[in-house]
């Protein structure tokens, strides 16, 4: 497995496994496959972490061998709903640190989610904090007026959607672009895009691979 160093020299693996559209009981399988897979970063959220939980308890992996990513859902935003659900996460996933906690969505009192944010991290308890889907203006604002800058903006990213000037201002702010949905879900039928079938071709791997 590569990995790509944050900005606060935490490294995280490269390829993740995200949860989202697993159904609930078919969570724990899933997970437990993709850690035999090899997968240790996992993407979770605050309403699918408990399945989670019970998967990494009987994969008997050591805790510092799995990197798991969850975030702050819209209906918790604010300094003090932050900390709760944080917490909450915590026991769902039956773990003692975060090593990634993103604020979900740029809606409600962020503001008030990045400062218990920052304030967790400085504590330990998080090994990096960042956002997802937030546009180039409300991640340059919530930049400028944080002590601790996002390390990471988690954005929908793939061949049909490159956010090329989310690009540039995520790197003048040292801060990384993760992808959810890098192979766009599947849609659009992507995997026999003639582009995409060129250019695996040519380094004969399939579009999966090279996307």
């Amino acid at each position: 497995m590569e990995y790509i160093t944050l900005a606060n020299g935490y490294q995280l693996p490269m390829l993740g496994y995200g949860t989202l559209h697993i159904p609930p009981k078919q969570t724990k399988e899933c997970v437990l496959k993709a850690f035999e897979a090899g997968y240790r970063l996992i993407d979770t959220a605050a309403s699918y972490q408990k399945e989670i939980g019970e998967a990494i308890k009987e994969s008997k992996l050591k805790r510092e061998e799995i990197y798991l990513t969850t975030k702050v859902w819209v209906q918790d935003a604010g300094y003090e709903n932050t900390l709760q659900a944080f917490h909450q996460s915590l026991e769902n996933l039956g773990v003692d640190y975060l090593d990634l906690y993103l604020i979900h969505q740029p809606y409600g009192d962020y503001y008030g989610s990045w400062k218990a944010m920052e304030e967790l991290y400085q504590q330990g308890k998080i090994k990096a904090i960042g956002v997802c889907n937030f546009s180039p203006e409300r991640f340059m604002d919530l930049s400028m007026n944080s002590l601790i800058h996002p390390m990471i903006n988690q954005l929908e990213f793939h061949p049909f959607y490159q956010q090329k000037n989310q690009k540039c201002v995520l790197k003048q702010c040292d801060c990384l672009l993760e992808a959810w949905g890098p192979l766009n879900e599947g849609q659009r039928d992507i995997f026999h895009h003639p582009m995409l079938l060129d250019i695996a071709k040519k380094h004969q791997k399939s579009v999966s691979q090279i996307i």
